[in-house]
This record gives C-alpha cells, sequence and structure tokens, in this order.
C-alpha cells in the first residue's frame, strides 16, 4: 500500500521518500515501480508523430482552451500535420487564432508510455489556383490512411447531411517529447 501524508519539513519522511506538493509517498507493504521519464529527441517526436494518425488539438480563444481529439497525417517533410474537418467550433477558433498544439500518446501502462506535444500555426487550404500546391501535397498525404475524410464527412444523428469540410495542417515550429520506463 502507497500512503500519502501531509509533510510538515522533513520530519519523520526518509531522506529518500519523494514529496509531491507537501505529501510524502511512503511504500508500506510493496515496493513501489521504479520509473524513468526520458526527453525525446527531436528525430524520436517525429517518429512517434508518423506512426500516429490519432491524438489531440488544443486551440485557444478569448483565453478559453479548447481540446479535442482528432484525426490526422504527419508529413515529416514538411514537419506538418494534415487533417480535414467540418466546419465548428475548432475551425471557428483555429481561424480567429491559428496558433495550435497536437498531442499524441503511445500508453502500454501508467509506467510506460511515450507522449509528444507539437507547437504550430493553423494553415487552410483553400480550393483556389494559389494554394493547389498544398492541396495536392495535401491529398497525397492523406491517401497513406483509407477513408481519410472521416469522420469529418460522416453522416451525423438524426439524419443530417454532412457539412462542408475543410482541409488545413498544422505547420509545426516545436515539438517536445517524454518517454516513460520502468527501471
Amino acid at each position: 500500500m502507497v500512503c500519502l501524508r501531509a509533510c510538515d519539513g522533513n520530519a519523520g519522511v526518509a531522506p529518500y521518500a519523494p514529496t509531491i506538493a507537501g505529501w510524502a509517498m511512503r511504500s508500506s507493504s510493496y515496493a513501489v515501480p521504479a520509473m524513468v521519464i526520458h526527453a525525446l529527441t527531436l528525430a524520436e517526436c517525429r517518429e512517434v508523430l508518423a506512426r500516429a494518425s490519432h491524438g489531440r488539438i488544443g486551440c485557444a480563444r478569448a483565453d478559453q482552451p479548447y481540446v479535442v481529439p482528432f484525426f490526422f497525417q504527419f508529413d515529416p517533410a514538411g514537419d506538418s500535420v494534415y487533417s480535414f474537418s467540418g466546419v465548428g467550433q475548432k475551425i471557428d477558433w483555429l481561424r480567429e487564432n491559428p496558433m495550435a498544439c497536437v498531442e499524441v500518446d503511445e500508453v502500454v501502462d501508467r509506467f510506460n508510455w511515450t507522449s509528444v506535444v507539437a507547437f504550430g500555426r493553423y494553415e487552410e487550404m483553400r480550393d483556389s489556383p494559389e494554394e493547389e500546391g498544398a492541396r495536392r501535397r495535401a491529398y497525397r498525404v492523406f491517401q497513406q490512411r483509407a477513408d481519410w475524410w472521416l469522420p469529418a464527412l460522416g453522416k451525423l444523428t438524426g439524419g443530417a447531411e454532412p457539412h462542408t469540410g475543410v482541409m488545413y495542417r498544422i505547420v509545426l515550429h516545436k515539438m517536445t517529447g517524454r518517454r516513460a520506463s520502468h527501471t
């Protein structure tokens, strides 16, 4: 059993006991598994993004954050995440404030996981001659996943027809990642 108790300085706590915000953690009946957290290199962050097709995207408007799951394809050649969505709160907010954050994780269990957070700028690829090259690149990237237009153009409950889709990318300018494992 792992015990958490209020810690009054270091009184009564073994010098090696880890603390969390003033609470000492002690094991009374079994060994607490040791976990080591490693920082990922930029290349390792890219590898995690390349393996993933699902993550979370975060945006903000008027000091209010908004995080939702989304499907995407990573393009390592341009350090961009491509996605396709219906118009809604996420797209409205990204149009207003194009700064975005993408999070991807691979979880085996609570002691073995990898997480990448990437920061970038939202760019919508409109159906125009000026953006034809970017749209062609997006189509090539999307072809890596069957049914890439789903769930954006899936039929809504109640029989509503699919709404207009928006093709976009997040051009990444910073990536950070962590990997946890047993020691």
